[in-house]
């Protein structure tokens, strides 16, 4: 029992390092590497090379494909280069396999001391983070001894020789179990690995590790569906693309398992090596026949899963890739997106105001409406944003996630007093049978022109944080006030004039001018917060 809980805990081991190894990639190179797949999707035989790169990074061909899904699911990428991508990732993920079993036992320490060291002492840097990924490393190779020492003693246990021996003779079943420990070990990677390492340790016949091989890869593609089974339609494609790649290699190279395995068993190489290397060439050449067939593979998809109908009126989060979470510079920029889409929400509860101003009371309705969107919207942005692992962010990256949270709050701050505006509008004026004067009238409509004005402005220096941008926002904020002023006078004027139309809006006028004000600052703020950069950031821009 404790033999086979040191096995277990190796595969952790094992697991686990994968998991840090991509992830301190990610952080690093997270940017980078999506640009990379994003910029190599025209042409396939760069898709394919762009596959097998990312992946070897990643050590994840699951990592990989979680990336692409998002693109194709945000539009970004069609889904037939997509398909390639993930062809190559497959081969990326064999290639790696062959690569960690060569005997590296001696750099697993170096690579945990001296990740250890760069961590801890510069956690938030591109080196800590480096240092991260070669902890991760070592841990791979640790565990990766660990499993043979674990392995052994299996040899010489009667009970675990009699479970292990009921893995011979059925192709499918084996193949089955194979696809199940991908799954379980959340990575093909590491399946074949082990499946390799209990070869090597006459634990499982030679047969059976090719099966194993075969079913892990294709427990790959059901851990792919798995995951984007919370993407849209056009997510889901990618990964259903990839499962039936490996579905169609699995079923093509199930028959000849045998004639294969007799084959290469008379090969004078270690049986270990074998299984890596029929690994390698298995996905090689099965992902080299498929590439042709990608274009035709996404039809099939379209056809299979069609567009999700859109049951739902309000809006929903489009940006918001949780696989980015590991990446902040990716997240940050997932999150300033979905920003971007409350400040046109609220730009168009802008306009419905003015139309409200004007005597079309259904736009009231329409702004409610719109402003349930901008809490949907606002709600998801906070909660993605407090799953992002903000101890460990860079201190630029601290900074644009208050930022982004800062700007996400005011823009929902705005859509409640627009709605708040209207719904005034629509009691006191409107319903009471009250009109604004003619120059009150105008003022409103200068004012709310304005707003608008400085609304695009704000979302354009929050995109950009570009400086003299925000020195003309700041500008047109103080102009704003006095404008502010001014009406607030002409109105009072109004008043001594005795002007009825003034007399009976007057505190409505008023409170809308306080609004205005209100709605104005809101929009601003964002120019002091880039205005209020450190000198080093702001040369950089």
């Amino acid at each position: 029992m404790l033999t086979l809980l040191n096995l277990l805990s190796a595969v952790a081991l094992l697991v686990w390092g994968t998991h840090i190894v991509r992830t301190g990639i990610m952080r690093v190179y997270g940017a980078d590497l999506r640009r990379v797949l994003s910029r190599s999707v025209e042409k396939k035989p760069m898709a394919f090379l762009a596959g097998i790169g990312v992946t070897a990074l990643v050590q994840s061909s699951n990592a990989t494909t979680l990336l692409v899904t998002s693109f194709v699911a945000q539009n970004l990428v069609s889904l037939t280069p997509a398909l390639v991508v993930v062809l190559g990732a497959d081969v990326g993920t064999a290639i790696m396999a062959r690569i960690l079993t060569f005997d590296l036992s001696w750099l697993s320490p170096l690579f945990i001391f001296f990740g250890v060291v760069f961590f801890l002492s510069r956690k938030q840097t591109r080196a800590g983070q480096m240092g991260r990924a070669a902890i991760g490393l070592g841990l791979i190779l640790l565990a990766l001894q660990l499993i043979v020492a674990a392995a052994k003693p299996i040899t010489q246990a009667a009970g675990l020789q009699v479970l292990f021996s009921t893995l011979t003779g059925d192709v499918m079943l084996d193949a089955l179990i194979g696809a199940v420990f991908a799954i379980i070990s959340y990575s093909s990677l590491a399946a074949v690995l082990i499946t390799a390492t209990l070869t090597a340790a006459d634990v499982i016949s030679f047969k059976v590790a090719l099966c194993l091989v075969i079913g892990a890869n294709l427990g790959s593609g059901l851990l792919a569906m798995i995951n984007a089974s919370g993407s849209n339609a056009a997510g889901k494609r990618v990964a259903l693309g990839s499962l039936l790649f490996k579905l169609i290699g699995s079923l093509a190279i199930l028959p000849l398992v045998n004639y294969i395995a007799d084959i290469l068993d008379k090969m004078p190489v270690d049986d270990e090596e074998l299984v890596i290397f029929f690994h390698v060439f298995y996905n090689l050449i099965r992902c080299l026949i498929m590439v042709p067939f990608a274009e035709p593979m996404a039809r099939l998809c379209r056809r299979m899963i069609s567009d999700e109908p859109e049951t739902d009126a309000h809006l929903r989060p489009k940006h918001l890739d949780r696989s980015a979470l590991d990446t902040p510079a990716l997240a940050l920029a997932n999150a300033a997106r979905e920003t971007l889409r409350i400040g046109d929400v609220v730009e168009h509860m802008m306009e419905s105001f003015n139309k409200v101003v004007h005597g079309e009371l259904r736009e009231e309705r329409a702004v409610r409406r719109l402003d349930d969107d901008v809490d949907v919207l606002y709600t998801a942005i906070k909660l993605y944003l407090a799953r992002m692992p903000k101890e460990d962010l860079a201190e630029e990256d601290s900074r644009r996630w208050a930022e982004v949270i800062e700007m996400a709050l005011n823009l929902e701050q705005a859509g409640d007093i627009i709605e708040r505006m209207c719904a005034d509008v629509a009691v006191k004026s409107l319903n009471a049978r009250r009109a604004f004067s003619p120059e009150g009238l105008e003022e409103l409509n200068t004012l709310q022109e304005q707003v608008l004005n400085n609304l695009r402005l704000s979302l354009s220096v929050f995109l950009s944080k570009d400086i003299p941008s925000a020195r003309r926002l700041r500008r047109s904020k103080h102009r704003f006030r006095i404008l502010i002023r001014r009406f607030s006078h002409a109105h009072v004027e109004r008043l001594h004039q005795k002007n009825v139309q003034s007399i009976e809006t007057s505190s409505l006028h008023l409170g809308l001018l306080g609004d205005m004000k209100r709605l104005n600052s809101l929009f601003c703020a964002v120019a002091y917060t880039v205005l209020d950069q450190p000198d080093d950031e702001r040369d950089e821009d």
